[in-house]
């Protein structure tokens, strides 16, 4: 037993001391350095060691395989594979990655020849681009270029299945096999020889897209060849950039991922992160729902999905999503019954029987809401009423606002609907809400600012004919020109021109 025991751990530390990166740079001057590595398209701090006499070693066993790099001064820096093995690299300080030189790693004496060859064949095939560019297509020197352009990918092409033939247990292997196109059938065409599915030959491209990568190697992750192709994936190239669209392949794509691995979470975490800060109206559904579904819920052990989240960040994610996912596209939101300026009639807008329904928040010391709110009216009474939509506005006037709140209204000549928590219906409430609830109203209602996420003023929700919502935190011009487009009156003269300080203070 113990010579079986010395004889392991020997080869343990063998192979751990085998693992070391050494890398030599003639020419540069002593300085401290850093080891950076991939995650997704990331470039992060792996390490740091001093470089004396143009040489720096790292332990590689505290290092994931993947795409490494050496970052000098100046931020330059020099990529290399590693794959769990002795890396011995020397290149110079004023070509780094040309200059490089690969004295003992078996994935990057492919690694290095590969990258050279697609360097010089790009280099040649951009020539030809720029001088094709201008040329009609009957010239035949367009002919010709075009010509040699191909030959260059059949070359590429070549030594990349070439690569991955000889080489089939290599991580090289597997990044070049990721970084190619599939191969793509011609459409099926009928007796006639015409074209039976003109989407066919894009569907098969999008169904077959991650053939060649291999979603179970964590490794690839580690690479910003990965990442490149995730967002080309979910870009507008491949998916129509509608929520629901985007959601629908990002729970499909998620879900057949090892839910314990890397890839699921660079996957999840970056469609999750990545919508939550588009500014494109209605994408925050794909980070909620994302959140929901992955951060926020449980699995079979009980515990988030999530598992690179401490308890604390989920805690704080988590806290509004219940509220969030019931403001997304699509969603009914919570009815809203309160009492309107005389302080006796209660109004909610799912009684409303018309096609639109604006609803919208505000506060009458609100600068912004100060600038908006007239606007409304003038939209209402020019446009809006005789179409069947309506304005169900929720204002502050709880205290010193009470008598604010219906200043404005009356001051304005506000027609469309206002209601609010009155300053009396406030105290009342407070004493007790039983009084008014379930008879004239819920707890949301009285409750609308957590209800509805209410952080800042104005607050803008469009609803259709089934109280869904269809747009959200949009201007007075945009909502003049969403409704207009969506009665079939995008060619009316518009009262409200664009204001871009407005757009993007409702954003």
């Amino acid at each position: 037993m113990k010579s079986i025991l010395t004889i392991t751990l020997f080869i343990i530390a063998s192979s751990v001391y085998g693992q070391k990166l050494k890398l030599k740079v003639v020419g540069q001057k002593d300085t401290t350095v850093f080891l950076i590595k991939y995650f997704g398209k990331g470039l992060y701090y792996a390490d740091t060691a001093e470089i004396k006499g143009g040489y720096v070693e790292f332990d590689g066993s505290k290092q994931k395989a993947g795409i490494l790099g050496l970052l000098l001064p100046e931020q330059k820096y020099f990529e290399f594979v590693y794959n769990n093995e002795e890396v011995v690299l020397e290149t110079k300080a004023e070509d780094l990655q040309g200059a490089l030189k690969v004295k003992k790693s078996e994935e990057n004496k492919i690694f290095l020849p590969y990258v050279q060859f697609i360097g010089e064949k790009k280099s040649e095939s951009g020539k030809y681009l720029e001088e094709r560019k201008g040329l009609s297509k009957d010239d035949p020197k367009f002919t010709s270029l075009t010509n040699k352009i191909d030959s260059l990918n059949k070359l590429v092409i070549d030594y990349q299945n070439k690569l991955i033939a000889d080489h089939p247990t290599t991580l090289v292997s597997k990044v070049v096999k990721m970084s190619m196109d599939i191969d793509i059938p011609e459409a099926p065409v009928d007796e006639k020889g015409n074209v039976i599915d003109s989407f066919f030959r894009f569907n098969y491209f999008r169904t077959h897209y991650w053939d060649n990568v291999d979603l179970k190697d964590d490794r690839l992750v580690n690479t910003p060849v990965f990442h490149n192709k995730l967002e080309y994936y979910f870009g507008k190239n491949m998916l129509v950039q509608h929520w629901d669209t985007i959601l629908n392949y990002a729970y499909q794509f998620c879900d057949q991922l090892d839910p314990k691995s890397k890839t699921f979470e660079y996957c999840v975490s970056w469609i999750t992160s990545t919508y939550g800060k588009s500014k494109i109206m209605g994408m925050d559904k794909v980070y909620i729902m994302m959140a929901d579904k992955y951060y926020c819920s449980k699995n079979a052990d009980g515990k988030s999905p999530a598992f690179w989240m401490t308890d604390e960040k989920l805690e704080d994610l988590c806290e509004k999503i219940p509220v969030q996912r019931r403001l997304v596209m699509g969603a009914v939101p919570p009815n809203v019954s309160l009492r309107d300026t005389t302080d006796v009639q209660w109004k909610d807008f799912y009684s409303l029987n018309s096609e639109y329904t604006i609803l919208y928040f505000w506060d009458p010391e609100c600068g912004h809401c100060k600038k908006t709110t007239p606007k409304l009216e003038t939209l209402y009474q020019e446009k809006f009423k005789e179409r069947n939509v309506e304005i169900f506005a929720v204002g502050k006037a709880v205290g010193e606002d009470f008598e604010k709140w219906k200043k404005f209204i009356r001051d304005n000549k506000l027609t469309f609907i206002n209601v609010a928590v009155t300053d009396p219906l406030y105290k009342a409430a407070m004493e007790d809400a039983r009084q008014f609830v379930p008879k004239y109203t819920t707890i949301e209602s009285l409750n609308y600012q957590t209800t509805y996420d209410i952080f800042s003023t104005p607050r803008v929700f469009v609803l259709d004919k089934d109280k869904k919502i269809i747009a959200k935190s949009i201007s007075v011009s945009q909502l003049e020109e969403f409704i207009d487009r969506l009665q079939g009156f995008e060619d009316l003269p518009k009262i409200f021109p664009p204001d871009p300080e407005e757009d993007e203070q409702m954003h």
